[in-house]
């Protein structure tokens, strides 16, 4: 069931960008791991570039088709869930981005691929 419309998405992406920047440093990510500190807020950043050269309606420059916005999406949202693993992390930082890869991939299943 795909109920969110690509605008919206656009919206959203801004509005996650935000947390995946701040949010480790007031969760204090960076007391347990460092990497998992910066590759939110790199993560956060990356994001915001590729919105804006995303093709649809909260963008710069339309560059980027949406499908291939959203294999990015993915990709960092799997990225996000395995980190963790593969880092060893426990405690807040495990679910930090566990939470933020799984609700990126939630995103992405229930978004319509056209505006």
């Amino acid at each position: 069931m795909k109920f969110l419309s690509a605008k919206l998405h656009g919206l959203g992406d801004y509005a996650a960008a935000m947390v995946l920047i701040i949010a480790p440093f007031v969760l204090g990510i960076g007391e347990q791991s460092m990497i998992a500190q910066w590759a939110s807020v790199a993560g956060g950043i990356g994001l915001i570039v590729y919105s804006l050269f995303t093709d649809y309606t909260f963008s710069a420059v339309k560059a980027i088709p949406f499908k291939t916005h959203l294999l990015f999406d993915t990709l960092a949202g799997i990225a996000f869930v395995i980190l963790p693993f593969v880092l060893g992390l426990d405690g807040i930082a495990r679910i930090y981005l566990v939470v933020m890869g799984a609700g990126v991939l939630l995103v992405v299943a229930v978004t319509q691929t056209s505006e």
